[in-house]
């Protein structure tokens, strides 16, 4: 993984964006995010969420810094606010807000989405728990948005000059096969077909900075704790099955990514390491304030992981810990702010980026008119 030199200083409590951010103030005037639920910040609500998390629009989703829910599959913030942040932009409205301030970017992550196609789940009779949303419906979105943005004021300067952030992609598309007869190959070749495409259409409208964020240690999961055999674990205590599945998936999207540097030399594509930065957490909790790894904070408590499939975080007979913060997972699968907030200072300070976050906003500021 990168070990590019930092910018931040990480201390014994917590992650930190300590930066100066004033160097990275105005770097970028708009942020264009996709992804799915570790991105989203409202394009779903209790009526279109994911099986299972329809009290995402209730208490105690965003309890730690919105004091109020947001649609946000967390206690408050996620990684793109974070990032949002750091550039001193404002965070980011969902897309399918309508009444939004969109002039600063706009965010179409939307929980539950996948990588490939919903047609190749209806394919094979998958649908019980799919969203109809991928990334590339997400895509769809973003070009409508430019159609509605030209007729104003849309200039080219504004998908030049914007970053963009690529969210994780592809649990979904494997967790909606567990147990059927699809290959977690085929899943891993498809994803990886869809994504490219993707990101090749982005390249070719021009976008010149583009963050991509890879799997994280989805075996680590309370979730998917919860579900697996007691003797498939890994070095850090997590499924290592579903961890060693992210990260050769991972692997095979660096290398598209490196031949996409090649086919794109102007642009700037940075690979956010989801996996690693995780991973690292994981086996240094304390350094991260972390006490709790596997225990969701927001859970039914009936099982050794705080979930159960059937009352997840916000249902009847639910409760929530005190200090989310001191826990790296919030719902089972969703993390929590803290967390969020150790993960997106280790891709913002190099550690776990590569080209490193330093490098993507000084050829910025060297892009600049």
């Amino acid at each position: 993984m990168s070990n590019s030199p930092s910018l931040l200083t990480v201390t014994t409590t917590t992650l930190l964006l300590i930066i100066t951010v004033s160097s990275a103030s105005a770097t970028f005037r708009k942020i264009y995010a996709f992804g799915d639920s570790y991105t989203d910040t409202g394009n779903t609500d209790s009526s279109t969420a994911p099986s299972g998390f329809n009290h995402v629009s209730s208490p105690p989703y965003g309890m730690t810094f919105f004091h109020r829910p947001t649609n946000r599959y967390s206690d408050g913030r996620l990684m793109i606010d974070f990032v949002a942040e750091y550039l001193s932009l404002p965070l980011l409205p969902p897309y399918r807000d309508a009444k939004a301030d969109k002039s600063h970017g706009v965010n179409f992550a939307v929980a539950g989405s996948t990588a490939i196609r919903h047609s190749f789940f209806v394919k094979n009779n998958l649908t019980l728990n799919v969203i109809p949303q991928s990334i590339g419906s997400e895509l769809i979105w973003f070009e409508k948005f430019l159609e509605d943005r030209n007729q104003k004021f849309l200039e080219d300067s504004e998908i030049e000059e914007a970053l963009f952030w690529v969210g994780e992609t592809g649990i979904n598309d494997h967790t909606y096969t567990i147990g059927s007869s699809v290959e977690s190959s085929t899943i891993q070749k498809l994803s990886i077909k869809s994504i490219t495409s993707f990101l090749q259409a982005l390249l070719t409208k021009g976008a010149k900075y583009v963050v991509v964020q890879g799997l994280p240690t989805s075996g680590c999961l309370p979730l998917m704790m919860y579900l697996s055999s007691d003797d498939d674990r890994d070095d850090i205590g997590c499924v290592g099955s579903i961890n060693k599945q992210s990260y050769e998936q991972n692997t095979v999207l660096q290398t598209v990514l490196e031949e996409m540097r090649q086919q794109f030399p102007k642009a700037v594509i940075v690979y956010a390491d989801f996996w690693g930065s995780y991973h690292e957490v994981m086996k240094n909790p304390g350094k991260y304030g972390f006490h709790e790894l596997f225990e969701a904070c927001c859970g039914s408590g009936g099982s050794l992981y705080n979930v159960d499939v059937f009352a997840i975080c916000g249902a009847n007979g639910t409760t929530t810990c005190k200090n989310p913060n001191e826990y790296v997972n919030w719902d089972g699968i969703h993390l929590t702010e803290g967390m969020y907030k150790v993960l997106a200072g280790l891709v913002i300070n190099g550690t776990y980026s590569q080209p490193s976050f330093e490098y993507l906003l000084k050829r910025r500021e060297g892009g600049k008119m």
